[in-house]
């Protein structure tokens, strides 16, 4: 898959972050665009740099998942990037939580994968789609619990859409982002938290210490504009996994070795 000028890139969660730079990489490519976010602000700062169209969408909501979808003519590169991320221990977290970011982290790629690869599939051509997760899908610790689980579960996902595909002969490939710390806005996520999950609320007191350390670690993260490259790598490839973080693999070795061992793992504070 080398050649992508003049072909359709879709980004959900273009408004900023990983997002917006991967609609930048695409278009320095010659791709044309259709971009999506919540947040109309950073979409049209977004939008106003690429070739194409932009369109609100909340992805945790089939109906306007769907409705993008309608308006965009041959898709070829389909990236289910929007993400959002509560903080603090699973007991702690209330269902508002667990409900806002399995919206939008979890049920916004499965909206998409199921709006938009049966359309692929019936274009009878080459296709890839992206399903952002993060290094936290493939590895746990405290305080990310809620984003772990959507995360952990993007990859089975991913995985799974892997299998299938191939088994059954398709020229649509996957590939899922793994990423871990990237210099993104993504704890300051509450600013597009719908008001039916506690938005406009502020965030509970035990939440501010981490949400310091977690902007800490952010800022001294790889440029979002890294990641977006090493995504154009992996769909010329056809590369499934997508990791951006070396440094982090012997953490994931761990992991899968604690498990093989039947071990317990070590538990370290995240900050």
């Amino acid at each position: 898959m080398k050649q992508l000028k003049g072909k359709t890139a879709v980004v959900t969660g273009a408004g900023s972050g990983l997002g917006r730079a991967m609609a930048l990489a695409f278009a320095r490519e010659g791709m044309k665009l259709a971009l999506a976010d919540v947040d109309e602000k950073g979409l049209e700062e977004t939008a106003s740099q690429v070739k194409g169209f932009s369109m609100r969408v909340d992805v945790s909501k089939e109906a306007e998942v769907l409705a993008f979808c309608n308006r965009i003519e041959d898709p070829f590169l389909v990236c289910n990037n929007a993400g959002v991320s509560p903080l603090g221990a699973v007991w702690e977290n209330t269902a508002a939580d667990w409900q806002w970011i399995l919206g939008v982290n979890l049920w916004g790629v499965i909206h998409g994968v199921r709006t938009f690869v049966p359309v692929m599939l019936r274009q009878g051509s080459e296709g890839h789609i992206v399903n952002t997760a993060s290094l936290a899908g493939l590895i746990t610790g405290p305080v990310l619990g809620i984003y772990s689980v959507t995360k952990h579960a993007v990859v089975a996902l991913s995985e799974v859409l892997y299998h299938e595909l191939s088994l059954a002969g398709a020229p649509v490939s996957v590939s899922v982002l793994c990423p871990a710390w990237v210099n993104t806005r993504l704890a300051d996520a509450d600013r597009n938290r719908p008001a039916q999950f506690g938005g406009g609320q502020a965030p509970p007191s035990r939440e501010e210490p981490m949400q310091m350390a977690v902007r800490q670690l952010l800022a001294t993260g790889l440029p979002p504009e890294k990641i977006a490259e090493d995504v154009l790598e992996a769909v010329r490839e056809k590369r499934l996994y997508i990791l951006t973080h070396p440094e982090f693999d012997e953490a994931v070795r761990t992991r899968v070795e604690n498990i093989l061992a039947r071990r317990n793992p070590e538990t370290r504070p995240l900050i």
